[in-house]
């Protein structure tokens, strides 16, 4: 009777406490800046040859890898604002780097905090003004430093030592360990520098890859032949626009005086140089001083010089890509350690896609898909089947969504993306059959002209409203490099105007009437070609 009494009692005190999988569950969030998917290992790009994403490769093997993610928007500040607020630019305001976000509006961490999450950013915020929604923080200025970052904490700013991505970290995995209220649920956001221009990779990296050749892609010398004027009269190819010496560092020291090559110049890394430590210069002139000799000698012109261009840039690119993906495998052997990682959701994701040569170009902006394509890759235990991957298309206006719905909270109707939990679940709801994406940053650095369009799970139509009438379509199936432009061909009439109903679908749903009204010029007259 006695032994009876106690089981009964034990029951009762299991059923009174939650079990640990009934908890509900933390959010790290881990977001890089202009990742591409095809430089992910688990993406299955040309780039995967090279091994550029170990950690990130495990995550998808425990995790769901969504092979048709986009972001809304291509651009730093925007696709972060998307993320907050789960809706597209024209609903948050922010539709471009040079607005500022409305930190007063509606974000998805002031709903978490009132659900009882902890909340916490470190890195890159883009926004401008001071983080709201967040127990704590540490953010970059503006787009920050590489080397020896200033930090702005909620007392101040204050230079940190050491490389940007492994500050950030640093910053992460103390708050885990020292700052975060033990039996709280929590959602953090770890959102790095890297792999942004200009490519500054952390000193043990710098001579990573110097022994290989990476693979070049397909398109690096794509003349745009059969596009819209837009891809003729831009500002981001390897050939005439990336600068021998303050892009991929060429002689650059901190005293170098040499006029840019281009009007609008990116100088972040020459100004990163006057603050590094003599120990950091010394490792930096180490690995660089020999391979700029060799440059010099081999006195290289015309397709050799591009080559070469693309090995330096993609090598640094993909340097500062290594740094992410030991971030990301540092974090979750901190989860680990805690005997957190059970009931922890792992989110890997960047702001939007990048060009690593891919059309012959560097940067985003375009709604091709080399910048239209974002990584997320999800790890939820005992939720999401490890190794899986998902066709459905989702978009960063998403993600507010799918953090409220993992903690329990209610999303509220005003925003306009769709929670990804479902999915995470392997459910196949009814979903969307197109995503819209709508760019704004028109003349600015790059010179990518504004335009919106549509895509499907086989079509993309884009229009470059800007400048006339200016239409791409494309068959993604049979062209998935995006060369052969299909509007304007009769056979092909009855698709666009399918495609065009569609789309006004969109906007209309999405309340987009931004469409700019101005009187359109002509290129001749906007633009300079190689200004």
């Amino acid at each position: 009777m006695k032994s009876r009494l106690i089981a009964l009692f034990a029951l009762a005190l299991s059923l009174a406490l939650p079990a640990e999988s009934a908890k509900r569950p933390n959010i790290l969030f881990i977001f890089s800046d202009d990742h591409a998917p095809h430089a992910i290992g688990a993406y299955n790009g040309w780039l995967k040859s090279v091994n550029p994403t170990p950690e990130i490769d495990k995550l998808a093997k425990d995790g769901m890898t969504f092979e048709k993610s986009f972001c809304s928007n291509s651009i730093c500040g925007p696709s972060r604002a998307v993320i907050m607020s789960g809706k597209h630019s024209h609903k948050n305001g922010f539709m471009n780097n040079g607005n500022s976000f409305d930190w007063n509006q509606q974000i998805f961490p002031k709903l978490l905090q009132k659900v009882g999450y902890q909340t916490a950013i470190y890195g890159k915020s883009h926004l401008k003004g001071k983080p709201q929604g967040f127990g704590d923080w540490a953010v970059l200025p503006g787009q920050g430093l590489y080397y020896n970052p200033d930090m702005i904490f909620a007392d101040g700013k204050r230079r940190i030592d050491g490389h940007c991505t492994d500050v950030v970290t640093d910053l992460a995995v103390d708050w885990l360990k020292n700052k975060r209220k033990s039996g709280q649920p929590f959602m953090m956001m770890v959102q790095h520098k890297a792999p942004h221009r200009n490519w500054m990779p952390a000193t043990r990296h710098l001579t990573l890859y110097h022994d290989i050749k990476i693979p070049e892609p397909a398109t690096l010398f794509d003349r745009w032949e059969d596009n819209a004027p837009p891809a003729r009269h831009q500002e981001l190819e390897i050939d005439r626009h990336m600068d021998i010496n303050y892009d991929l560092f060429v002689d650059l020291t901190p005293d170098f005086n040499q006029p840019a090559s281009q009007k609008r110049q990116d100088r972040s890394a020459w100004r990163n140089l006057k603050r590094m430590t003599k120990e950091q210069l010394d490792a930096w002139y180490a690995a660089y001083k020999p391979k700029d000799a060799a440059f010099h000698k081999a006195k290289l012109k015309g397709k050799d010089l591009v080559r070469w261009k693309f090995q330096r840039y993609a090598k640094n690119y993909l340097r500062c890509v290594k740094g992410v993906d030991e971030s990301v495998g540092r974090l979750r052997a901190t989860l680990t350690e805690l005997g957190l990682d059970d009931n922890t959701v792992v989110i890997y994701s960047s702001d939007q896609g990048f060009y690593i040569g891919d059309h012959g170009w560097y940067d985003k902006r375009w709604m091709y898909e080399e910048s239209l394509l974002m990584p997320f890759v999800a790890s939820w235990p005992g939720v999401t089947k490890p190794g899986s991957r998902n066709q459905h298309l989702i978009q960063n206006l998403d993600y507010a969504e799918t953090f409220l719905e993992i903690a329990g909270a209610k999303i509220p109707g005003d925003m306009q993306g769709l929670s990804l939990v479902p999915l995470l679940k392997g459910e196949n709801p009814d979903w969307r059959k197109a995503i819209y994406y709508h760019y704004y940053e028109y003349p600015s650095v790059h010179m990518v002209p504004r335009h919106y369009g549509i895509r499907t799970s086989r079509y993309k139509l884009m229009h470059f409203y800007q400048f006339g009438n200016e239409w791409e379509l494309y068959d993604l199936k049979k062209d998935p490099d995006e060369l052969t432009n299909l509007y304007g061909q009769t056979k092909h009439a009855k698709l666009t105007k399918r495609l065009k109903k569609q789309l006004t679908a969109l906007q209309k749903r999405y309340g987009d009437d931004s469409d700019i009204s101005e009187k359109p010029e002509s290129w001749q007259k906007q633009v300079r070609p190689g200004e």
